[in-house]
Parts: structure tokens; C-alpha cells; sequence
């Protein structure tokens, strides 16, 4: 059962259009599956403008969207705001020179590479994705914007896993969320 953070009317639709998928990919796991959400374009429209109506006007040059489903969030957050996409990729995806980082999964390790020249020093950034379950993926992230100059303003997830408290592995940096699964 998911509980909303917000009282929005509209946060209780996005709610409503996430499907749960037990175990997927393994065993234990309850996948939170947004591509019913992408389904229904007022709740994705909704998903969008809330993030949007939160980051306008917050001197963000920077939306770093975290492979895959990031890309689906950040870049029309970021086109709405004013700042720049930085896709944040498996490894070996990005032609050039970049920065690497390792981190754990609720369900294993992965790693994510950013183009060096992709964030200068002192942007302010936003770091999208889906869902915040150990918060492994956001850590690793804000360590490739932080190595490049930047200042993580704000971590942002459609969902989040409080059981799993990825948020207390984020040091202190705001999560800003618009749907709990509990």
C-alpha cells in the first residue's frame, strides 16, 4: 500500500497509476512499475508540473536525469525550468572522457558514468529519478556532480521506499518525493 506525502489532489492519481509487480526482478522485490503511469497523461503531465511548480524560479542550471527512467522525468523538468539535461549513464554508453561511480542496488551493484565537461563548477543541480530505494543510485550520483563542481540542490523521486531508508544515505541533502510505498 503506498501513502501520499502530499495532500495535492493530484498526487493521490500518480499514486493510483503506479502498478506493483511482485518479485521483479528477483524474488522479494516489489517493483514499482511507472510505465502505467506513462500511461495516463494527465497523471504524467500532473508528476511533471509538481516537480516543475517546486524547481521554478530556484536558480537550477542543471536536471541530471539517472539512466533509465530519469531521462523519462528530467528532461521535460528540465526544458520547463530553464536548465540544461545531463544524463547520468550506464557505463560505457558516453563517447569522451568521464567520471565513474560504483554503488549498491537494493538487488545488487551498478555503476553510472557523467561526461566530464558536462557540469561546470558551481552549477546548481537537481538529481531526477523514478524511486529512491537504498539510495545508492542518488549517492552515486551526487558524487559525480559534486566531483565536477556542482552543487546538489535537491535530490527528486516519484516514489519512495521508506523501509529501505535510502534517504538517511544522502547525507543530510533534501529529497523531495511525491509518492511513499509502504
Amino acid at each position: 500500500m503506498s501513502t501520499c506525502k502530499d495532500q495535492d489532489p493530484r498526487i493521490h492519481a500518480i499514486q493510483s497509476s503506479i502498478r506493483v509487480v511482485p518479485h521483479f526482478p528477483k524474488q522479494g522485490i516489489m517493483f514499482q512499475d511507472i510505465t502505467t503511469l506513462l500511461l495516463d497523461p494527465k497523471a504524467f503531465k500532473d508528476t511533471i508540473d509538481l516537480f516543475v511548480e517546486r524547481y521554478k524560479g530556484k536558480n537550477i542550471s542543471v536536471v541530471a536525469g539517472i539512466e533509465a527512467r530519469g531521462f523519462i522525468f528530467g528532461p521535460p523538468i528540465a526544458l520547463a525550468i530553464g536548465a540544461k539535461f545531463v544524463p547520468l549513464r550506464k557505463p560505457k554508453k558516453l563517447p569522451g572522457k568521464v567520471f565513474r561511480q560504483e554503488y549498491d542496488l537494493e538487488y545488487g551493484s551498478d555503476c553510472i558514468e557523467m561526461h566530464i565537461e558536462a557540469v561546470e563548477a558551481g552549477e546548481r543541480a537537481l538529481v531526477v529519478d523514478d524511486l529512491i530505494a537504498t539510495g545508492g543510485t542518488l549517492c552515486a550520483a551526487m558524487n559525480l556532480l559534486e566531483r565536477a563542481g556542482a552543487e546538489v540542490v535537491e535530490c527528486a523521486c516519484v516514489i519512495e521506499i521508506p523501509e529501505l531508508k535510502g534517504k538517511e544515505k544522502l547525507n543530510g541533502k533534501p529529497l523531495y518525493v511525491l509518492v511513499e510505498y509502504r
